[in-house]
């Protein structure tokens, strides 16, 4: 941070209103940051498959499954770190990538369809 509050706040007045502002400053900044290191993916629920059949995330970011199928599919890991409910047809169903490691996962309405999230 380089603000010009160094002569502002010298003066015993001013202070919390230089230290308010820093810190409000500051929040900005690392709020921003923040923001700007999560990322959102898409997974396509097509011809009852997911594509990608294999996406690599990093912990904090966001899957999304749409079903652009007419009829409905979920989405369930198989060691139970994350299960959707039916997702209709034209409908998503999102999920923030928490715990790290290799998820396979599957439609338990089309068993055929499986796929793998890893999460580093």
């Amino acid at each position: 941070m380089n603000f010009r509050l160094a002569g502002f706040a010298q003066d015993q007045r001013h202070r919390p209103v230089a230290l308010i502002l820093a810190v409000l400053f500051s929040g900005i900044s690392v709020l921003s940051s923040a923001e700007a290191k999560s990322t959102s993916h898409t997974i396509d629920i097509e011809a009852i498959a997911f594509s990608p059949a294999t996406l690599e995330v990093k912990s904090g970011d966001t899957v999304i499954w749409k079903n652009k199928d007419p009829f409905p599919h979920n989405v369930a890991a198989e060691n139970k770190g994350f299960r959707s409910g039916d997702i209709q047809g034209g409908h998503s169903w999102k999920f923030k990538a928490g715990k790290k490691g290799t998820f396979s996962y599957v439609c338990t309405l089309h068993p055929n369809m499986k796929a793998v999230l890893i999460v580093k």
